[in-house]
């Protein structure tokens, strides 16, 4: 399919989508299309699991106690701007939710791949499907996301969230990772795609 004839084929979500508060646009943001286009051509997946951060009470977010510096100063913008930051040697991608000057943010965490899945593979360096995009980092780098794409928006090109499908049925639970804070370790704001076999973690 010509990639400009893709791009038209799925609406892209607007403004408004965004503005939901942070726990129901985690799952709103379930089965919808993550779009990537760079110069070797698009990728796009659905999202299948996600992770709420809701600052500054929220030991677990970067803007816990409303801290503002260079790293989360893209939180404290309009939702639906893009918050990617660096996880060891991984880009990690979150969508800013919630109202301006009320940092907070959702961690796509896994997402099934659906086109460009051999530009994937070859970002990648491997042809298991499965393991393409099962984990925070690893759909950044099969989707060709960077830190380049901190502070654009997810509205338009060359990131974009697009309409995608409506799950049946979405599960809850704890965040991963994020051991040493406190209470805000057990809070239940994880959220997938009951069942998909691209979740990065089954419980």
């Amino acid at each position: 399919m010509n990639e400009d004839v893709f791009l038209q084929t799925f609406k892209v979500k607007e403004r408004n989508f965004f503005e939901q508060p942070t726990l129901e646009l985690a799952q709103s943001l379930l089965g919808c299309l993550l779009i990537k286009k760079t110069v070797e051509g698009i990728s796009a997946g659905f999202i299948v699991e996600t992770e709420a951060y809701i600052g500054p009470e929220d030991r677990a977010a970067h803007s816990y106690q409303n801290r503002r510096t260079k790293r989360t100063e893209i939180m404290f913008h309009e939702a639906g701007h893009v918050y990617t930051y660096q996880m060891h040697t991984h880009c990690l991608v979150n969508v800013v939710s919630g109202k301006k000057d009320m940092p907070e943010a959702i961690l796509i965490r896994a997402v099934e791949p659906y086109h460009g899945i051999d530009l994937m593979k070859k970002r990648r360096k491997i042809d298991d499907l499965k393991n393409l995009t099962n984990g925070p980092g690893k759909l950044t780098k099969a989707l060709g996301i960077t830190m380049e794409d901190y502070g654009r928006t997810f509205l338009q090109p060359p990131l974009m969230i697009a309409d995608g499908f409506t799950p049946d049925s979405i599960s809850q639970g704890k965040r991963i990772g994020i051991e040493n804070t406190g209470e805000a370790r057990d809070y239940p704001w994880r959220f997938w795609v009951t069942g998909n076999p691209f979740v990065s973690r089954h419980k």
